[in-house]
Formats: C-alpha cells, sequence, structure tokens
C-alpha cells in the first residue's frame, strides 16, 4: 500500500446521535482500520435519516475526504434502517460483491446475517460500504473484506492492475 488509505466512519443511530447510548461499532471500527495501517480520517454519529445519510456520503465522496467511507447500523429490518437506501441514492456504481462476502461469511455465524440489507459501491473516487450495527458482526464484515481494500482503493485512484493479483 503506497499511499495510505483514508477511512471515514458514519455510525448511522438514532439512539448514539442523541446521546442515549455509547457508540461502541464506530470506535471499533477506526481501531480495526488502525491496526490494519488505515487511517481514520473522520468518524461520525448520525441519525437514521436518510436525507442527512445521503448529505454527508455526498460531502465526503464529493469532496474527495476518504477513500473508503464505512457506515455501521441501519441495515435490518427495522422502519427506521435506511442506510442501504441512502448509501444507493448516492451510488454511480455497485459494488455488490462486498455486501455478499459480508453475508457469506456473517451467515456461517448466524442465521439472522442473511437479514442484512447492506449495500457497497461506488461514488467518484470513493467506496462506501455499510456494516451491522453491532459491534462484532461490524468487525468481522469489516474483515472479510478488508483483503480487497487496497488494490480496490488502487483502482479506484486509478491505477492499472491485474484483478486476479491481490
Amino acid at each position: 500500500m503506497a499511499e495510505r488509505i483514508r477511512f471515514a466512519v458514519l455510525t448511522i443511530s438514532d439512539r448514539s446521535s442523541r446521546g442515549e447510548r455509547a457508540d461502541e461499532s464506530g470506535p471499533l471500527l477506526g481501531r480495526v482500520v488502525i491496526e490494519w495501517g488505515g487511517e481514520v480520517v473522520l468518524s461520525e454519529i448520525l441519525p437514521d435519516e436518510r436525507a442527512v445519510i445521503r448529505a454527508e456520503l455526498e460531502r465526503i465522496a464529493d469532496g474527495g475526504l476518504a477513500d473508503v467511507v464505512l457506515t455501521t447500523g441501519g441495515t435490518g429490518f427495522a422502519p427506521r434502517d435506511v442506510t442501504p437506501e441512502a448509501t444507493k441514492d448516492v451510488l454511480d456504481r455497485e459494488a455488490p460483491g462486498l455486501a455478499e462476502a459480508m453475508r457469506a461469511d456473517s451467515q456461517k455465524k448466524t442465521v439472522t446475517a442473511i437479514l442484512s440489507r447492506a449495500a457497497a459501491g461506488i461514488r467518484k473516487a470513493t467506496l462506501i460500504m455499510n456494516l451491522p450495527g453491532s459491534p462484532r458482526a461490524a468487525r468481522e464484515n469489516l474483515e472479510v473484506v478488508l483483503p480487497a481494500l487496497a488494490h480496490a482503493v488502487e483502482l479506484l485512484r486509478g491505477g492499472v492492475g491485474d484483478c486476479g493479483k491481490p
């Protein structure tokens, strides 16, 4: 990894955004990113509001503030879980293999993983990925895709490479 990969971590939670519950997933993901060799350039807590999530994803990607945006939370079946919809609203191109890989790995650990509606894709040169809200599941899902992220970011930065080689 020639240039450090810049990450933004967005926790999507009504309760955490109101200060009613501590955010555990966001800081945990930040630690995983740093241990992996990435840099956390932005960490925020947002309410489960489609327009708010969409606007922040646009601001980060359009401003080139991060190479990768990780969201945690809002991917389930609850009526306020709108993170995948907000994400899809802003994507130029979807990257379904990332979400599929995370669900497939998670299903080995818990049957309810198939209820995840997480999305992943690209806006401009920024990769956006939805992770579960549970700290354990968020970490496990991120660890599934981390081995592919350096190559993905290299390609998004304009590098040309053989996709068959990690």
